[in-house]
């Protein structure tokens, strides 16, 4: 019965590959539009393709060389480490190649978007969640057949030595996570560093929206929310996928041949190995199935369609976590510890992970959605300018640390409480069980923004980007919770990769007391801030060449100066009213802009950039490990965990706090009896915040996430090098 679950697992990720191929193929035959519309969608294309060509060209390299380091750091027979590297070889292609899909098929679902917005929004939201739903189960579809290629390979050829085929298997998920830090520090300085070109120079000086056809940024903008939002969030869940599935595998371990298991256990003792596998492959028949829910009638509200879509699927996955609990483990067994375990424990450990990231999202949005009171005291503090904006905004992201915190403390002693540290980890497989869909909605977000740009671009009429900004204003809502999710489960999932690492090294327990656990913690709680301050000083200089380049084209480019004249001559008058003089001028600017620099400039600063931030991740545990013993590397875990996960909230709610309440001014907002709209005052004061916050929660905030993993993961790779 166990070698047919083995056999099986493989099989729910080609299920998921096969409606990734279905859904590709349905997005593909959809209209694309006007000739203008597939000219600025095939730029837009080919700026995200450049862009993965060039930052994988690297990551090639750094690929290459670690796994001859890792191959040539031990033989066969003492540590598999040639094994680990094919391993971490193949993880690393594996994210690779699904943020290779999930771009692919978003840069197509965009501009078809902004088509089915001209008639339909329910249409619209049809396609962008098409998209979407090509990154959401590409991920889950090439993490679990990976895995369970891997596992079924190792298995056959080391079956009566379960512990090194899971320490074999680590390398896969070290490979995923490397691709994740680089595409999610790379992604992220790529879209902040045009994000901030546009804004700045378009919307504040030039007084231009950032998605106006004048814009030079505009392009390299589009581009960014691409290889941002759904290449660089597809790999860091990608990589919390893989590593919540492994790090339950390396403690469910520890039960093989324990108590009841060697009798009641009807696959020999790999139930605890196994069960992380076969719920994630339950997880993605029940996404598959929630897909089908997401439907929105015409006037209708997108988000309770996303909405339910998801609740049916999480609902689904609940009733059948239960019978695959049940069925696949013992009524009850002790460890060698004492601790008794029961399969009812370990059901609830899943629900307490699944239900505190639902928790974690909700507050998420509390404090990021439009019109909250959280969002509302910062749009009431723009009145007197961007610093008490960003005064405003800094404080809302510190607060909004304290109930998330409180959720996952409250969460990890429960599934401990149930089921030990195989809880912990197990309730980080439950969080993202359902990942196919929740990656599905928010890889929406970025599809629904990107049609927006494309409906303003190509100077389609009102109504076609009142239905996009009413899908991307869901999509912002769905981004917010799904970074809500990113978090926790980065949190779970790095306490199950410690435990882990614990269990490989012998180590019962951190002694904050001995100077060398302590100095681990310092340096690891640091982290998290030189980290930030790497990815933030990044998206600084490179948003500076970005402004150079954007004043330059304005101010060189005759076309260009002359357009923004004639707007700002025809302020507040209807184009259709102005002289013919002056529509002349105006439309000689079209395709005058040189796009192509801008995303050249953008390209190149993001791989310069991203390399120091990925070999601090890389190197930090590996150096205090060897130097300082696998107790100080215990106390360095602590620490980055546990600033990481805080660091990571705040910044990345501030950032979403600040976006939306400049959001609030744009469609108009009322503060003490009196209306502001966009261009005014206090509207400028937040364009100021959110270009502070941009950096935070589309940079550095969602790389900590990664930080966190990474590190834990590399800790776990060199663990059994340290155990004795």
């Amino acid at each position: 019965m166990g070698q047919n679950i083995i056999y099986l697992i493989p099989v729910f990720g080609v299920l998921a590959l096969l409606f990734t191929y279905w859904k590709s193929s349905w997005v593909a035959r959809q209209e694309v539009g006007t000739e203008r519309m597939a000219k600025i969608a095939q730029s837009i294309s080919t700026g995200a393709m450049a862009f993965l060509k060039a930052e994988y060209k690297v990551l090639a390299i750094f690929v290459i060389v670690v796994a001859i380091l890792m191959g040539l750091g031990g033989n066969m027979e003492a540590n598999s480490s040639p094994l680990v590297a094919m391993s971490f070889i193949i993880g690393a292609f594996c994210s690779a190649l699904a943020g290779f899909i999930g771009m692919s098929v978003a840069t197509k679902a965009n501009v078809r978007t902004t088509n089915a917005a001209r008639t339909s929004l329910g249409k619209a939201l049809e396609v962008a969640f098409a998209g979407g739903s090509v990154m959401g189960m590409g991920v889950v579809g090439l993490g679990l057949l990976g895995l369970g290629l891997l596992f079924f390979l190792y298995n056959n050829m080391w079956g009566g030595d379960i512990n090194k085929v899971i320490t074999v298997l680590t390398g896969f998920s070290f490979g995923a996570s490397s691709i994740a830090l680089f595409a999610r520090v790379g992604g992220g300085i790529y879209t902040k560093a045009a994000d901030v070109g546009a804004d700045l120079v378009g919307k504040v000086e030039a007084g231009i929206p950032e998605d106006h056809p004048l814009n030079p940024a505009t392009i390299a903008d589009n581009v960014g929310d691409n290889v941002g939002d759904v290449a660089g969030m597809g790999a860091d869940l990608f990589e919390s996928y893989v590593g919540a599935i492994v790090g339950t595998m390396v403690l469910g371990a520890v039960f093989v041949g324990i108590g009841g298991f060697d009798t009641n256990d009807q696959f020999s003792g790999l139930s605890a190995i196994l069960l992380p596998m076969v719920l994630s492959g339950v997880g993605i028949i029940t996404s598959i199935l929630g897909t089908f829910f997401v439907k929105v009638a015409e006037g209708g509200n997108p988000q309770k369609a996303l909405n339910r879509g998801e609740f049916i699927s999480a609902a689904i996955m609940l009733v059948a976590t239960y019978f695959i609990v049940k069925w696949m483990l013992p009524e009850s067994w002790t460890d060698n510890n004492g601790f008794e375990y029961t399969s009812t424990g370990v059901f609830f450990a899943v629900i307490i992970g699944l239900v505190s990231g639902l928790l974690i999202g909700i507050v998420t949005e509390h404090y990021t959605g439009t019109g909250t009171k959280p969002v509302k005291s910062i749009v009431n503090q723009s009145l007197t300018g961007a610093a008490t904006n960003i005064i405003s905004g800094l404080g809302v992201g510190m607060q909004s640390t304290a109930i998330p915190v409180l959720i996952l403390s409250v969460g990890i002693i429960g599934a401990h409480y149930y089921a030990g540290l195989y809880g912990i980890a197990i309730a980080a497989v439950g969080m993202l069980s359902n990942l196919g869909i929740q990656l599905a909605v928010d890889a929406y977000g970025p599809i629904s923004d990107n049609a927006g740009g494309i409906a303003e671009m190509a100077n389609l009429p009102k109504d076609v980007r009142q239905k996009t900004d009413k899908l991307d204003a869901v999509g912002n809502t769905t981004a917010a919770i799904g970074k809500g999710f990113a978090i926790g489960s980065a949190a779970l999932t790095a306490l199950a990769l410690f435990a882990a690492y614990m269990t490989t090294t012998k180590l019962t327990a951190i002694n904050v007391a001995d100077p060398k656990v302590m100095a681990g913690l310092l340096i690891g709680s640091m982290l998290p801030f030189l980290f930030s301050a790497l990815a933030m000083n990044a998206v600084g200089r490179a948003a500076m060449d970005m402004i150079q380049e954007v004043r330059r084209q304005f101010t060189t480019i005759p076309e260009l100066t002359g357009a923004l004249n004639v707007m700002r001559k025809n302020e507040g008058v209807d184009p259709k009213n102005w002289s013919d003089d002056d529509k002349a001028i105006f439309d000689r600017a079209d395709g005058k802009a040189e796009y192509g620099k801008c995303v050249e400039i953008s390209t190149r600063a993001s791989i310069r950039e991203m390399v120091l931030p990925g070999v601090l991740a890389v190197a930090s545990p590996v150096l205090i490990g060897f130097l300082g013993g696998k107790e100080m590397l215990g106390g360095l875990l602590a620490g980055v965990t546990a600033c990481g996960v805080l660091m990571a909230i705040f910044q990345s709610n501030s950032g979403g706090a600040w976006d939306n309440a400049k959001k609030m001014f744009e469609e108009g907002v009322e503060i003490q009896g009196k209306m502001y709209y966009k261009g005014s005052d206090p509207h400028k004061a937040t364009v100021v915040g959110d270009t502070v916050g941009d950096p935070f929660k589309d940079t550095s905030g969602p790389s900590l996430n990664i930080l966190l993993k990474l590190i834990s993961i590399v800790a776990l790779v060199i663990a059994p090098m340290l155990a004795s």
